[in-house]
């Protein structure tokens, strides 16, 4: 039965989504979906890297936009994503980690942009900014993120009013840093309260801590150096869903 069910949200089904029509959103178990990082990639070629990458069976793409200010980090921003749009049908899953977030929806929506992902930490008005979401000409899923500092009861007022729920496990700004374990009761208590929501964990997922997440409540990972690194990337990914899968079937 969970088999079935798994193919009926396969990543051919999410990648092959009319870029013009509505996210559809599911009111039970959410599909398991793995999505590599690009920041890991070779960024000479990152439009190739994405398309091997999705070839090597990644649900999405993830997006790391940073600014410099509200992460030490600077990365790119609406007219890279406009141009990798160009090459790929692929969801892109957007991570946005700027100051003043409001400033970015319509730039990002027009770039090409399926989700647009915020830090509460980022905005003094949470509300808004998931209206400016829900509003922008494009479609886009709406996200809202926290930091390893941050308190998961922040999020919970506008939980329902979002797609992904975001938990940082790591401290935003940079790859390469190891999975904080510390942050997975956060992702539990996430998965009891809102249980048909996607819940991501952000940060030094790898092999050797796909099954702690899972096992906490995560149904979204993103895989950075731990995917693009490996030799196998097709064995990585197809692991990580797998360990996905298997953790939602217990829950049911």
């Amino acid at each position: 039965m969970f088999q079935s069910f798994s193919r009926k949200l396969s990543a051919s089904s999410i990648l092959q989504h009319p870029r013009n029509n509505p996210i559809t959103f599911f009111s039970t178990t959410p599909s398991a979906i793995v999505a590599p990082s690009l920041l890991a990639c070779d960024l000479s070629k990152m439009a190739e890297e994405a398309k091997q990458i999705v070839n090597a069976g990644a649900d999405q793409l993830h997006i790391d936009v940073m600014d410099g200010h509200f992460v030490p980090n600077l990365t790119w921003g609406p007219p890279v994503l406009k141009c990798l749009r160009t090459h790929t049908t692929a969801f892109l899953d957007c991570h946005v980690m700027v100051t003043n977030p409001e400033d970015y929806v319509e730039d990002m929506a027009d770039a090409g942009a399926d989700s647009f992902v915020f830090h509460i930490e980022s905005t003094k008005d949470p509300m808004n900014m998931i209206q400016l979401i829900r509003n922008a000409k494009r479609k886009m899923q709406v996200g809202i993120a926290i930091n390893p500092e941050t308190s998961v009861e922040t999020i919970f007022p506008y939980a329902d009013m979002c797609d992904i729920l975001l938990v940082m496990t790591v401290k935003p700004g940079f790859g390469g840093q190891s999975f904080m374990h510390e942050m997975l009761p956060k992702v539990a208590v996430l998965r009891e309260k809102f249980p048909d929501k996607h819940i991501q964990v952000d940060g030094g997922v790898g092999l050797d801590s796909i099954e702690a997440a899972a096992n906490a409540g995560a149904n979204m990972v993103v895989g950075g150096s731990s995917i693009f690194g490996a030799d196998d990337k097709a064995g990585v990914i197809a692991s990580m869903r797998e360990t996905l899968n298997v953790a939602a079937a217990a829950r049911l």
